[in-house]
């Protein structure tokens, strides 16, 4: 619990302008009208409070699931077991990471508003369902980035283990993170486009609905391809980055406290 909180506040804060780069990208209004380069901390609160206990469940549960589905396993379901272990602790994670999200983003996208004033404004037109608005499409989104990221960091992480003869170190865990992150951010880039439009669609608009598939298709019939990727450079590096610093500091706290 205390490892993943700490990595969780480390990396969100740290990375939190290219967070709000990569919103403003991928908002409706475009990146100028969202804000462009102004108030780039806009909503930071909303992370500050959601970090800690956001990173701690998702780490509790993957570690948990990891530990039962391992006793007795062969380690050719390696893969398997961390699969699972990811999409379950990204479903619990999720319930504390979306009203979070949700305020964010539309923090994000009005920087002349402060935080508590979209979170009221949240609950008084939409109630506590518009804090979890985007709930599917942000668990469609982390799914499938966690089965392609936590399974190449712990494969990366046991190659350079046996290269070397012992554990990796913080560090290159660390290494392992980043490269298994920005390879998983490039992929789900669609996924994160379409959960921004649902968390940031005006209620009673057809994206208001949390329908992925349907956010996706309006994405490609009025901007194309390059609608559907936009924001993935600052996600790329942000996430790169975020992998570093998150499972590298989840790491070192873990040794640290054990």
């Amino acid at each position: 619990l205390k490892a993943g909180g700490v990595a969780g506040v480390c990396v969100d804060l740290i990375l939190f302008p290219l967070d709000t780069v990569k919103t403003r990208l991928q908002s409706p209004q475009g990146f100028r009208k969202a804000g462009g380069f102004r108030g780039i901390y806009a909503g930071v609160p909303s992370t500050a409070i959601g970090s800690f206990p956001n990173a701690a469940a998702f780490f509790i549960t993957y570690e948990n699931v990891k530990s039962v589905l391992h006793h007795g396993s062969t380690p050719y379901l390696s893969p398997a077991t961390h699969m699972v272990a990811a999409s379950l602790g990204e479903v619990v994670a999720c319930l504390i990471r979306v009203p979070s999200e949700v305020v964010k983003q539309r923090a994000q996208v009005s920087p002349s508003s402060s935080t508590l004033r979209i979170l009221s404004q949240t609950l008084y037109h939409e109630g506590i369902q518009g804090l979890y608005r985007g709930y599917k499409s942000t668990v469609l989104r982390e799914i499938p980035f966690s089965l392609v990221q936590f399974p190449l960091w712990e494969s990366f992480k046991d190659l350079w283990s046996w290269k070397q003869g012992h554990v990796v170190d913080s560090w290159q865990s660390a290494v392992c993170g980043a490269f298994a992150g920005g390879f998983a951010a490039a992929v789900t880039t669609p996924l994160d486009v379409a959960k921004t439009r649902i968390m940031l669609a005006k209620a009673g608009s057809s994206n208001a609905s949390g329908n992925v598939l349907a956010a996706l298709g309006g994405i490609w019939r009025t901007q194309g391809l390059s609608g559907l990727f936009a924001g993935v450079v600052p996600r790329m590096a942000a996430i790169s980055l975020g992998g570093f610093i998150f499972l590298g500091t989840y790491e070192k706290t873990h040794q640290l406290l054990l």
